[in-house]
């Protein structure tokens, strides 16, 4: 996987139209409407891993203590639909959560996920902290 780990203005235009390509069709054509540009993009690291041929296929963002939780947290994980259940998604995360530690040494670092995945998350240190909720009707 190549990375790239760049704040959102140090996106390039390609970088920012795959990673807005991709969240659409896994957030909104496959789980259904919602407002995906939330207005915390430009606030965030973003962090897209790309295969051999360039195609985008993981990607996440690190919205930045402060705009969302009092801790850096991270979001929009995703893993394209023809990369699930090959491991793409655990080496995103520990790439992410790499990254965030060199930002942010010690810091706790939130996750705000659906419940289907939660030993999933709980598999690379996260712990359940309050009762299941409804965000974007998910």
């Amino acid at each position: 996987m190549r990375w790239t780990w760049a704040r959102f203005e140090g996106l390039s235009l390609d970088d920012l139209y795959d990673a807005l390509a991709l969240r659409c069709r896994v957030f909104i054509m496959e789980q259904g409407a919602f407002q995906d540009p939330d207005g915390l993009d430009r606030h965030a690291w973003h962090l897209l891993g790309r295969d051999e041929a360039g195609a985008l296929k993981v990607y996440l963002r690190v919205v930045d203590p402060g705009h969302k939780y009092p801790e850096p947290s991270i979001g929009r994980v995703i893993t394209a639909p023809e990369v699930r259940g090959g491991g793409a998604g655990r080496l995103l995360m520990t790439e992410g959560l790499a990254r965030c530690e060199q930002a942010w040494p010690g810091r706790a670092i939130r996750i705000s996920a659906q419940a289907r995945l939660e030993r999933f998350y709980a598999s690379l240190g996260f712990r359940t902290v309050g009762e299941p909720y409804s965000e974007d009707d998910i």
